[in-house]
């Protein structure tokens, strides 16, 4: 595209130089008595013009070029022409453009101009050192907005490249967060059944069969949810994610899971539920899956409480699990709970986690009430 742009300034520019209306409007420097149009002047011209098609490519090139055309023109008394113009723009295509040796160029255009000058002044310029000096100037200030533009691009160029960066490690904690959230509660519950099915074995076998079963069904449920999270990760669009994303609606099914655990657990809803977006679904979901996850591993067997409260505002979720007084519940303090105080943050809510004063755990969150259409309910 940029070589398309290129080329197309070139033929306009060469177009524009043999324009007579324009000739007056171009870059003069030695003011010297003008020598008629010859093939020589068109030569000139042409090489004012021409190679700004290879700017953006090879800019030094360029450059060079466009420079040699511009003093020969001047020193050679060449007619006025709009092509001198090219200078400028060659100039700044260096600037912009040019990776390599750019202090070496810099040096060559000013030693280069300063023997234009000199050479000028002994062919009778009527140019006084002011008017060179004016001049450079011009020319340094060209350069120096081409540099800038390059500065500006390659600032740009390393803002996107940390985004990406920053965007791929969140990408990579929130996957982290769902395989540990759905590997670490089914995996857990499949131990506390295995456990209560061994001691089944020995005290009442033909109640251990109901263990296995258990078993089987939290491996299914496992292997079930990790394909639905996998298709999360391969789908595109919001659509796709909510098609597999665990609903609301399914808070209760993890409450029958960890019962048939044989964890004694009581459920609580309150409200009417709304549909919520995705994000606040997925994070009640999540919140209440590791507290389950939580009792099964440091508190089998206690009594555990789960309330989720639908309000206006907001959606409640609290877990409560009772402990002895003497040895308290403690958290896992892993990946878990962190994570679900970073999503719930994200979602500009509150988690706090602990362990009561009367024994046991507590984990509380406190969610925004989000619509699925993505309207803060007020």
């Amino acid at each position: 595209m940029s070589a398309k742009r290129d080329g197309l300034l070139a033929a306009i520019l060469t177009l524009l130089a043999f324009t007579p209306t324009v000739s007056g409007i171009g870059a003069e420097l030695g003011d010297l008595p003008k020598r008629p149009a010859d093939a020589l002047s068109v030569a000139l011209t042409l090489a004012l013009t021409l190679p700004l098609a290879v700017r953006t490519r090879w800019p030094a090139a360029c450059l060079a070029i466009v420079g040699i055309g511009f003093a020969l023109h001047q020193t050679l008394s060449g007619p006025p022409t709009f092509g001198t113009v090219g200078i400028y723009l060659a100039l700044y295509a260096a600037g912009a453009h040019q990776e390599r040796l750019r202090r070496t160029t810099q040096i060559v255009v000013a030693a280069g101009y300063v023997v234009l000058a000199v050479v000028l002044h002994l062919l009778g310029s009527p140019r006084q050192l002011p008017d060179f000096f004016a001049f450079f100037l011009v020319l340094a200030v060209i350069w120096v907005a081409g540099a800038g533009v390059r500065r500006w691009r390659a600032d740009e160029a390393e803002r996107r490249r940390l985004s990406a960066e920053v965007a791929v490690a969140a990408e990579r904690a929130r996957i982290a967060r769902e395989l540990h959230d759905v590997v670490t509660h089914h995996v857990t519950a499949m131990v506390v059944q295995a456990d209560a099915a061994l001691y089944l074995l020995g005290s009442a076998p033909d109640r251990a069969g109901e263990s296995l079963t258990a078993i089987s069904g939290t491996g299914r449920r496992a292997l079930t949810e990790l394909r639905s999270l996998l298709g999360v990760l391969e789908a595109t669009g919001d659509s796709a994610a909510a098609d597999r994303t665990p609903a609301l609606g399914k808070v209760s099914d993890l409450v029958e899971q960890a019962r048939l655990s044989g964890q004694p657990i009581e459920w609580t809803e309150h409200g009417r539920p709304l549909t919520q977006s995705v994000d606040v679904e997925l994070a009640v979901y999540r919140v209440v899956q590791e507290a389950l996850t939580n009792a099964l591993k440091h508190a089998t067997g206690h009594p555990t409480a789960v309330l989720v409260r639908h309000g206006d505002t907001h959606i409640e979720i609290e877990v409560t699990t009772e402990g002895s007084a003497t040895a308290p519940v403690v958290a896992s303090g892993g990946r878990g709970l962190a994570g679900l105080r970073e999503r719930v943050r994200m979602l500009n809510g509150e988690l706090i986690a602990g362990a009561r004063p009367e024994g046991g755990f507590r984990v509380r969150a406190l969610i925004p009430s989000v619509t699925a259409s993505g309207s803060v309910q007020e």
